[in-house]
């Protein structure tokens, strides 16, 4: 779908260029269509304000445009959090830089959060060639093997969970990180001779892989010969990590390196020095994207003196570490800010208001449509209005059988109504169009006489809700905290089992915002228990406990 093809009669021109002074204000459920515009001639880095946002944003984009929008995922934990990202997420990052350094030209568009843009990146991550594998490629079985080892695959008996693979004879399992299903490898001498999905459950291949697949890292975090080096010499200085740092030096993942990363890798880069040159970088909402950056390098700090200036690993005696790992903080965002302008980025924002709502705004005439809380009688009538007045009116929904549903519910009006699969020109306005989108919330013009609406303002629904080809890892039900009552048992997918204790406002940064307050047991003996401050807007990683018995509360990392 390219939805933007159906708006031809009004354009990009009413945008006020990306390397201007102008503010750019609308209203939020106009800015997928308004960064789509701008994405047709200006390549961007969309900053969101969290994961949630962003997501929807690509979604948009994706609709609006039809074509390819990168996703850089931010790591579910904390650069100072003594866990490891999950292996998609990391995937998913490397193969976003990996395709922004390999094919600039045809990447007009990255989405990532605040969280995403200020954490650092090994400088020298791309600098490995990463596997790839396709039929009568001469790989060598024992060769790549050691490539799978090196890029943080987990060497196992039987490939059940990504980021695994197993060796058989001449054949070998893999689990990619970014695919649906693991692949079978067979080979024949060093060619490879088939390269086959197959199924987790009976572990039978059931399709061929087509064309060629490349194997990114699971950790971004290598484990090269200057690491490990530098793991030793970590281990004999600070014996409470000995532990950890050496079974780095002998070439063994452990889960939470990664919050070593700023003393085995100091090279550290951001996000921006991975751009081609031609790229813009446009904040949304930057308000609450500041409010959140500094609530991020606020915690971490927290966890920074937590997880290195107190006792670790059994040790007897605190160990002052900060040093050393401090590279691997998050950036502030007024420092990435001077480096867009060192390399020549425009950096702009565009908000949902105006600082100044005496000044002219060309984008107010982007409005947002009137939210119906699932009464269809207000929304056809305002069809109507629409339609007799000349406008052009578009409904979007994310499945045929909703379209199916309002056409019937239209064409009981004596409405003129099509269904259309693509958006090849543009729509008159002598019909009602409805089509499928995974645009989120639509928007009325009365200068450019369009309206768009879409099914979740009909049912006022204000979450996403598509059913979407998600990793199984992904899927989270989130929970509302008005729901929740004090003591109840809740589980964070990072920290686990803690218990709810209160929904507080804390102001960070001159901006207030509620938390979601979480107690854990203490991680020192005779002292309070702690607590996680969760932000309302970030819950995706939170839900609500649901077995028999009462569980057991757990400490801050899931132990």
């Amino acid at each position: 779908m390219a939805l933007l093809r159906a708006f031809s009669h009004f354009s990009a021109r009413e945008i006020p260029a990306v390397d201007s002074d102008t503010e750019l204000a609308a209203a939020p459920s106009a800015h997928g269509l308004i960064l789509s515009m701008v994405t047709e001639s200006t390549p961007l880095l969309i900053v969101a304000p969290s994961s949630r946002v962003a997501d929807e944003i690509r979604d948009e984009i994706i609709s609006y445009t039809g074509k390819e929008v990168l996703e850089f995922p931010p790591w579910e934990t904390l650069p100072h959090e003594r866990l490891s990202p999950k292996s998609d997420t990391v995937t998913k990052r490397v193969s976003t830089l990996h395709a922004l350094a390999t094919r600039p030209a045809q990447i007009q568009a990255v989405v990532t959060s605040i969280r995403g843009l200020i954490q650092p990146i090994i400088a020298d991550l791309l600098s490995e060639e990463f596997p790839v594998l396709e039929i009568g490629a001469e790989c060598g079985l024992q060769q790549l093997v050691l490539n799978l080892s090196y890029l943080g695959y987990a060497r196992t008996d039987l490939v059940e969970r990504r980021g695994e693979f197993a060796v058989r004879g001449g054949i070998v399992d893999i689990f990619p990180a970014d695919c649906e299903h693991p692949v079978r490898i067979d080979f024949f001498g060093d060619e490879i001779e088939e390269l086959r999905f197959f199924t987790v459950a009976d572990q039978r291949t059931f399709a061929p892989v087509t064309g060629s697949l490349t194997i990114y890292p699971c950790r971004e975090l290598a484990l090269s010969e200057d690491v490990k080096k530098r793991a030793a010499s970590l281990a004999a200085e600070f014996p409470a990590i000995a532990e950890m740092c050496e079974k780095i030096s002998n070439g063994i993942s452990v889960e939470g390196m990664e919050s070593l990363a700023g003393a085995l890798k100091p090279e550290m880069s951001s996000l921006l020095s991975f751009l081609p040159e031609n790229f813009k970088v446009m904040i949304i909402d930057a308000p609450r994207a500041q409010s959140r950056s500094a609530d991020l390098i606020s915690t971490n700090e927290e966890f920074l003196e937590a997880s290195w200036s107190t006792a670790a690993m059994g040790a007897k005696a605190p160990i002052d570490f900060t040093d050393q790992v401090g590279a691997g903080g998050y950036f502030e965002l007024e420092e990435l800010k001077n480096e867009a302008s060192r390399r020549g980025f425009s950096w702009r924002e565009l908000n949902s208001y105006q600082s100044n709502p005496e000044l002219e705004n060309s984008l107010d005439t982007f409005a947002s449509v009137p939210i119906y809380n699932s009464k269809v009688e207000p929304f056809i009538e305002d069809v109507k209005s629409w339609f007799n007045a000349g406008y052009q009116v578009i409904f979007s929904a994310m499945g045929s059988g909703i379209l199916e549903r309002y056409r019937d519910l239209l064409a009981e009006e004596e409405l003129p109504v099509r269904i259309i699969k693509e958006v090849n020109t543009a729509l008159t306005n002598d019909a009602i169009y409805l089509l499928t989108s995974h645009v989120n919330h639509g928007f009325i013009s009365e200068r450019f006489k369009t309206a768009l609406i879409t099914e979740k303002d009909i049912s006022g629904q204000r979450s996403s809700s598509k059913d979407s080809a998600r990793m199984p890892s992904r899927r989270k039900k989130a929970i509302d905290p008005v729901e929740l009552k004090p003591g109840d048992y809740v589980v964070h997918e990072q920290h686990g089992v803690g218990r709810y204790i209160e929904l507080v406002q804390r102001t960070v940064a001159g901006t207030s915002r509620e938390y979601v307050v979480i107690e854990y047991a203490s991680s020192k003996r005779g002292q309070p228990a702690d607590r996680l401050f969760v932000p309302t807007d970030t819950l995706e990683q939170v839900t609500k406990y649901v077995g028999g018995e009462a569980p057991s509360v757990h400490r801050i990392g899931g132990a």
